[in-house]
């Protein structure tokens, strides 16, 4: 080999490592997981098993759903145990949460799975009625200033394509949820700072898919659409894990 021969390899080698030290640098190797409403910590088993397996160190949180500031709290104080860059991950109701919690210093970027992504003081309810209304919520029973959703709407409207053995265990333990927990408004809006991603379900019977696109699009997330009921990340975990993984640098 002559030596302009050398030097031409050496400096593609030189280029070719640089390259992956750059790519390994912005990989990220937290993930924190928020449910949302009429669910809890359990729904993201399978997606965190996939993590795990691709190296990440996944954890969920479990929101008291209480309030917004409670749930925020609640996100927060896993935050705070995160050593270095951390996805942070929502659905539904989560959304809201991560949409405030997400400023935390910790958060590199953020996921959205058919989740709210309201604006700061941004009243969610009104903006919704822009779209079509979905089934679920006229599932509801209220008891003792909470509310769940009903079995029959949980596996019609909620989990659709879930299986239905495993959707009444998902019933089982769903949280229930304080009934003036949606009138919480954000003040932070960490998307707006953040790179997103977004997992719209084209068959979500609890957010209408329509208003997905446009909170996909309004924060300019990078956005997927699966085939799916609102519970996504049950019924389509590899997608929705495959998601996570983009967003923390690794595919």
């Amino acid at each position: 080999m002559d030596r302009r021969t050398f030097l031409r390899a050496g400096a593609a080698l030189s280029l070719a490592t640089l390259s992956a030290q750059v790519r390994a640098a912005s990989r990220i190797d937290n993930v924190v997981l928020v449910h949302g409403a009429y669910a809890d910590g359990s729904c993201w088993v399978d997606v965190i098993a996939r993590l795990q397996q691709a190296g990440l160190r996944a954890t969920a949180v479990q929101n008291p759903l209480s309030s917004l500031a409670d749930d925020v709290t609640a996100t927060n104080r896993i935050l705070d145990l995160q050593q270095g860059p951390t996805v942070l991950v929502a659905h539904s109701w989560g959304g809201t949460v991560i949409s405030e919690a997400g400023v935390h210093p910790n958060v590199a970027a953020l996921v959205y799975i058919a989740a709210r992504a309201p604006d700061a003081g941004e009243d969610y309810a009104a903006l919704a009625k822009r779209f079509p209304t979905p089934p679920a919520s006229a599932g509801l029973v209220h008891a003792g200033g909470f509310a769940q959703l009903s079995e029959e709407a949980f596996l019609r409207d909620f989990a659709g394509d879930v299986p239905p053995e495993k959707a009444r265990v998902l019933y089982a333990v769903q949280g229930r949820i304080s009934d003036t927990l949606f009138a919480g408004k954000t003040t932070a809006v960490a998307w707006r700072q953040k790179p997103t991603w977004y997992a719209v379900s084209t068959q979500d019977r609890t957010i209408s898919p329509d208003l997905q696109r446009f909170l996909a699009k309004r924060m300019k997330a990078t956005t997927i659409e699966l085939p799916a009921s609102h519970l996504s990340l049950v019924s389509r975990p590899k997608e929705v894990a495959d998601l996570i993984l983009k967003a923390s640098g690794r595919s």
